[in-house]
């Protein structure tokens, strides 16, 4: 399987950082090396990736890692564009919108109210608003729901800095 080379852009993603959000988002969307159907049918492989995935691609872990790790920097960038000052975020408040972003779709983040309160320095309202990403396919999942509490208190650790 071939994915995208990653463009040169802005990063907070350095050293620790890079390491607890690949640990964090890792455990939370699980490794397959056979792609699958998620729970709303979507092809999927890896660590949740899906684009450009058909049903019977297969991928090595070092590959599933390579992936993570440019799609990660990619959800950075996504969320980064709508941020009026992403520097100024606290990094654990931070590396929680990565991972909501890279659950949701950069769009949908940009979209959301987390963002909105982002951009107005309400760093603990961003991150309640961050939990209510909890359904798919219209229906509330507990695995998101248990996701969204994790990136929660991450993001709080971050909030109250």
């Amino acid at each position: 399987m071939e994915f995208p080379e990653m463009k040169t852009t802005k990063t907070r993603l350095v050293g620790a950082s890079v390491a607890l959000i690949v640990a964090f988002v890792g455990a939370w969307e699980g490794m397959k090396t056979q792609a699958y159907r998620d729970i709303v049918g979507v092809s999927t492989i890896c660590y949740g990736e899906t684009k450009g995935v058909k049903m019977g691609d297969t991928a090595t872990k070092a590959e599933c890692d390579a992936m993570l790790d440019v799609s990660l920097k990619e959800h950075e960038a996504g969320m980064r564009s709508c941020l009026k000052a992403p520097e100024k975020i606290p990094i654990k408040t931070y590396l929680a919108m990565i991972s909501l972003s890279y659950n949701i779709g950069t769009g949908a983040f940009c979209r959301s109210t987390a963002r909105r309160r982002l951009n107005a320095g309400d760093w603990a309202g961003a991150c309640e608003a961050a939990t209510w990403f909890n359904r798919a396919g219209g229906r509330k999942v507990q695995g998101l729901v248990n996701r969204r509490q994790d990136e929660y208190k991450m993001c709080m650790q971050g909030a109250r800095e």
